[in-house]
């Protein structure tokens, strides 16, 4: 009996260490840092290659676009170019075809701006 009880007493001897896991401020600091750097990573990468997304279609890279300048007229509309220059045209076509080659933000014109035709229109198709 006496090496029961001397098992039990080396066992109740030591008492239960119980080790909280304390960060710093600085391994704080690292671990926000390793979190924060493939985020910031993906997001540069993402604005550094974000210009040649926005270069154009891409089913048309490489392909030359021809095209006539025009000067708008005071009061002239998109509309009005479109059955002026191509008449045997789909107007609606047309306008978009222009909104998209000068890059504009709507279908409105200025007098004397600078508006360029695509040539599919001008030529005589």
């Amino acid at each position: 009996m006496s090496t029961i009880a001397i098992a039990d007493q080396q066992r109740t001897a030591t008492p239960d260490v119980r080790t909280r896991l304390r960060i710093t401020r600085r391994g704080r600091i690292v671990l926000t840092t390793l979190a924060a750097l493939p985020v910031f990573l993906v997001v540069a990468l993402s604005v550094l290659n974000g210009g040649q997304a926005s270069a154009g279609d891409s089913s048309r890279a490489g392909v030359p676009v021809h095209f006539e300048t025009v000067t708008v007229e005071p009061g002239e509309t998109l509309w009005q170019l479109a059955e002026e220059t191509a008449p045997q045209a789909d107007p609606r076509d047309f306008v978009q075809d222009v909104v998209s080659l000068n890059a504009l933000e709507g279908s409105t014109l200025q007098a004397g701006e600078q508006i360029a035709i695509p040539a599919k229109y001008t030529a005589g198709d």
